[in-house]
């Protein structure tokens, strides 16, 4: 049986990928919200996208009956027991907000609030894990991790 590769995506979801014996690498990407993308990378650049198919939830089921869904279904599984009790929020940071030309560090979310800043995305440009070196501009939209509560008072404190 082929190795399948998990690589988390904080605020997406999670891509599994394999190699085939051919040489070929696949990947599905598997949304939170349902939604499914089907991918082939690049022989020359395994980073590259050269085809995507995206899937519905019920285009999914119909896809994974076709190739046999068991072990799909159990690694859906397992994903979703690991996240049991955290939510993930997409939190705009204002231009009035406090926190605009302030640091992560500066504002010592994760130990307010619980909640971890795991992206933030800046137009077409995503910052996964950012540093606490990083320091907001208005307009950016902030990724977070969290128990329900601790994401509520991130967004009250980057709100102000």
């Amino acid at each position: 049986m082929a190795e399948v590769t998990e690589v988390q995506l904080p605020g997406v979801g999670v891509r599994l990928e394999l190699e085939t014996r051919a040489g070929s690498r696949l990947g599905v990407i598997a949304h939170r919200t349902g939604r499914r993308e089907l991918v082939v990378y690049s022989a020359d650049d395994p980073d590259r996208c050269v085809a995507q198919v995206q899937l519905d939830t019920d285009e999914s089921r119909t896809v994974a009956e076709m190739l046999g869904a068991a072990q799909v279904s159990e690694i859906h599984a397992a994903v979703q027991q690991q996240v049991e009790g955290l939510s993930i929020e997409w939190m705009p940071v204002e231009p009035a907000s406090p926190f605009v030309g302030r640091t992560i560090a500066e504002g010592e979310f994760r130990t307010r609030t619980g909640a971890s800043i795991v992206a933030v995305v800046h137009g077409d440009s995503t910052t996964p894990a950012p540093g606490p070196e990083h320091r907001f501009v208005g307009g950016e939209t902030v990724v977070a991790v969290g128990t329900a509560e601790g994401l509520v008072a991130l967004a009250e404190l980057l709100h102000g």
